[in-house]
């Protein structure tokens, strides 16, 4: 919903142009002042300002200028009756976005809004696609069986609003399967909002989540819009869902039941139309049994479901993710790479238990230490040249297939982070980047649980 402040001291006018926006179904603040029109400005979020040229001590040229000042994307329409050239170009020198001369139809004004509520759509979403390249987002690759299943369900269910759960390791891509979800989906056009619940304080999440209004705790000095307001028309992608406290997932479940929200401290209810993908490493099956997560969320945001292979179940998408990043880090560093037959035998043959995240950052430091610009094992990180060790001690594993050998070198791995951690199952599966019950899985197929 587009909140608009309207700023004239002329009731008549004021009165006429709150009832047309407000049938269109925007929300409407009304200021008979321009010293009121900045006071409401100050106390809520604005999508749009119209402002009446002359309104006494404060007019619209410092309504203008404050409005920019403290929110530069928020589109500004000058209105008055008494129109120059002068005060034209002084208006849009200052950022208003259109200056109406009275008298007006209410169809003209209407259009004018219109076209300004769409210019500050393009900015939004610019801002956000600067976002997503400035984080360097990059795109979901792999040709094995695998990921072509993950690809055809994508495409099968990015068309419909059903909320998407996404599974998998850690690293293994799952926020490129949101992104390619709402790439392709009715909210493509809206924003794309990524969050980490796992990297927000618990104390915090719910303001971020569902915003809140002024004073509704020390240091709320003005109302803030939360992300499942910020991503309205667009998709939200939660990520880490596991990680939210059990009185939030009540307040979530009831907004995918409902489409509504309240904000923190608000007794008023907003209808938001977004679409949630979430997305865990954790198995949300053992949360519930530990009460730890609500089966009834559980169900509501597992309408679809996603299962990302971690990369060792694809590693015949190694050469095509290395050629990816060695091409990426290539620009970045502005050199051009390549990988050295041997290093890329000892990349495809390590089991990876930081998936594809781990793939990235072992090519990128490899791109930066490597002395020229053929990447050799080398410049590999030690665990990766220990890869040949089963086979090349004594025979041993000579007559083993490329399954048997990975499970013989992911097992020394799992055994030897053990004893690092002199058994502390939590500990070694933090440093191995796995989640606990994966590795205590991985320890009983080995052998490696007492």
């Amino acid at each position: 919903m587009i909140r608009m402040l309207i700023a004239e001291d002329k009731e008549a006018m004021r009165r006429s142009l709150v009832r047309l926006f407000s049938e269109k179904g925007h929300e409407v603040i009304e200021a008979g002042s321009g010293a009121e029109a900045l006071e409401r400005f100050n106390e809520t979020e604005i999508d749009l300002v119209i402002t009446d040229l002359q309104m006494g001590e404060v007019g619209g040229l410092q309504v203008l200028c404050e409005v920019k000042k403290r929110s530069p994307q928020t589109p500004v329409l000058m209105v008055t009756a008494f129109g120059t050239v002068e005060t034209a170009v002084e208006a849009m020198r200052q950022g208003a976005f259109d200056y109406i001369l009275k008298p007006f139809s209410l169809t003209e004004i209407e259009a004018r809004v219109e076209k300004a509520l769409e210019q500050r759509r393009l900015l939004t979403e610019n801002r956000y696609l600067k976002e997503i390249l400035n984080h360097t987002v990059g795109r979901m690759v792999g040709r094995s069986e695998r990921m072509q299943q993950v690809y055809r369900l994508i495409e099968k269910v990015a068309p419909y609003p059903s909320p998407v759960l996404v599974l998998g390791e850690t690293g293994t891509g799952k926020e490129l399967v949101a992104r390619e979800t709402h790439r392709m989906s009715a909210h493509h056009a809206g924003p794309f909002i990524a969050v980490n619940c796992g990297a927000i304080p618990e104390n915090l999440l719910e303001s971020e989540l569902f915003g809140y209004e002024k004073g509704a705790f020390t240091g709320a000095a003005a109302q803030k819009k939360g992300w499942l307001e910020l991503a309205e028309g667009g998709t939200l992608f939660l990520d880490e869902i596991g990680e939210l406290p059990l009185s939030l997932q009540v307040k979530l479940l009831r907004f995918l039941q409902e489409r509504e929200i309240q904000r923190v401290g608000g007794t008023k209810t907003i209808r938001v139309d977004v679409r949630l993908i979430a997305a865990t490493n954790r198995d949300l099956k053992e949360e519930i049994q530990a009460h730890r997560f609500r089966e009834d969320l559980y169900y509501r945001i597992r309408v679809i479901e996603i299962h990302l292979p971690p990369l060792r179940e694809r590693h015949g998408d190694i050469p095509e993710l290395t050629a990816y990043f060695l091409q990426k880090f290539s620009r970045e560093l502005h050199k051009k790479l390549e990988m050295a037959p041997e290093a890329l035998d000892l990349l495809s043959l390590y089991p990876w238990p930081g998936n594809v995240r781990e793939l990235e950052n072992v090519i990128e430091r490899a791109a930066v230490l490597s002395e020229g610009e053929v990447i050799r094992a080398g410049d590999l990180p030690p665990e990766l040249q220990l890869v040949s060790t089963p086979t090349e001690s004594n025979g041993e594993g000579a007559e083993l297939g490329l399954t048997e050998r990975l499970e013989m070198l992911e097992r020394d791995i799992i055994k030897k982070t053990l004893e690092e951690t002199a058994g502390n199952q939590t500990q070694a599966a933090r440093m191995l980047r796995l989640h606990r019950s994966s590795l205590q899985y991985k320890m009983r197929k080995y052998g490696l649980l007492d």
